[in-house]
């Protein structure tokens, strides 16, 4: 039985490894390929903060100055709906929408590789105390531009074959 579950696990590992899979987090990892991605700025402090969290998340530690691929993110959008409205028509609960789009450009050839339309969606109580509510606001914010980074970073791990050319 335990012969069984090797070769089982060598004929998967091979057949893996024969089909072009490669990890996204491993040491030899296709996440090397974004040491070439630039992060262009991004317009307000919204714009800082999911900067920051790109750089976070697509160069750690490293700092890149200039690469092949430049990331441009459009400015962010930002609108709040309120809901749950009271019967003294009070609003009680906000929702907040992040919404941007990204290009990643090939630098060399300036050509766009790769371009969406992203959003992000959040929401916070309304409280009687203002210092709270903003409190609450700003981390809801700060939640979706962690999402929006997520959502790029995500994008270019399925589209790591565009940058691998």
């Amino acid at each position: 039985m335990m012969k069984v579950n090797i070769l089982l696990i060598a004929c998967v590992a091979l057949f893996l490894h024969g089909c072009g899979f490669s990890p996204a987090y491993g040491p030899k990892s296709t996440r090397a390929v974004f040491d070439d991605i630039y992060i262009r700025q991004i317009a307000d402090r919204s714009g800082q903060v999911l900067r920051n969290e790109l750089i976070d998340r697509l160069h750690g530690s490293r700092h890149v100055l200039d690469g092949r691929y430049h990331l441009v993110v459009d400015q962010i959008e930002e609108s709040r709906r309120n809901f749950d409205i009271t019967e003294g028509a009070d609003t009680t609960r906000t929702q907040l929408r992040l919404v941007t789009d990204f290009r990643l450009i090939d630098a060399q050839e300036n050509k766009i590789l790769l371009e969406r339309n992203i959003t992000a969606f959040g929401s916070y109580n309304i409280l009687d105390s203002q210092f709270t509510t903003k409190v609450s606001r700003d981390r809801a914010r700060e939640n979706g531009l962690t999402d929006l980074a997520r959502q790029i970073e995500r994008d270019l791990l399925l589209n790591i074959e565009l940058l691998k050319k």
